[in-house]
């Protein structure tokens, strides 16, 4: 018998161009996951891994935490109130220190015109004219005057001035010669003084006001 040629069937895959292969489920759902978690705000967290412990905390450690946070405030406050209450402590001695610095310069000046006056007072009434004991104390007040006009003493109160009620003090009136005078200062009874902004003492004045009609020049 002759011998028969086995026929080998012979597949030939053809691969058609442009049709993607379909990837595994398994791979497909690996890509998904991460994507999903993304979109919800979460942070992704490998197989195998545990979430970190600082992303949760305990009501215990909450409450132990915000303790501390309040004693630190607490501790800062109470610096802060001593050292202010330090501050305002030292800026009123201090303030005690220059008033009484300012009141021994004061007083340093008025030594020499009480020394004068002492003398004379010691002054023998017998061997002594009044016109002498006058001049010797006018001496001495227009020395003190000089002194305490170099510390910003200033007078207050001239006759022929407008009256200011913020310096001076109507204690009397007189008719005003003229329209013009009327308001202003007749007569200085006492004179003011003042230092600097701050009125020590008003000067008493006599002020000119509108003469009353003449009632027989009318009739």
């Amino acid at each position: 018998m002759g011998k028969r040629k086995k026929k080998h069937k012979t597949e030939i895959e053809v691969e058609q161009p442009g049709v993607p292969e379909p990837e595994p489920a398994a791979a497909a759902d690996e890509t998904i996951a991460p994507v999903a978690e993304a979109a919800e705000g979460e942070v992704p967290v490998e197989a195998g891994e545990e979430a970190p412990d600082e992303l949760f905390e305990m009501p215990e450690e909450t409450i132990a935490r915000l303790k501390r946070e309040l004693d630190e405030q607490k501790d800062t406050y109470l610096r802060l109130a001593a050292e202010f209450a330090n501050f305002r402590n030292r800026r009123i001695r201090e303030r005690s220190e220059t008033w009484n610095q300012a009141q021994a310069d004061l007083m340093g000046t008025l030594l020499d015109s009480i020394d004068d006056l002492a003398r004379v007072t010691e002054l023998d009434a017998d061997q002594v004219s009044v016109a002498d004991v006058v001049a010797g104390v006018d001496l001495v007040e227009r020395k003190l005057l000089r002194e305490l006009t170099n510390k910003g003493l200033e007078r207050t109160g001239e006759a022929g001035e407008r009256f200011d009620p913020n310096y001076h003090e109507a204690v009397a009136t007189a008719p005003a010669p003229s329209e013009e005078q009327e308001d202003h200062v007749a007569m200085v009874l006492q004179v003011g003084y003042k230092m600097g902004k701050n009125l020590l003492r008003p000067a008493r004045v006599q002020v000119y006001v509108e003469a009353p009609p003449d009632v027989g020049a009318e009739a």
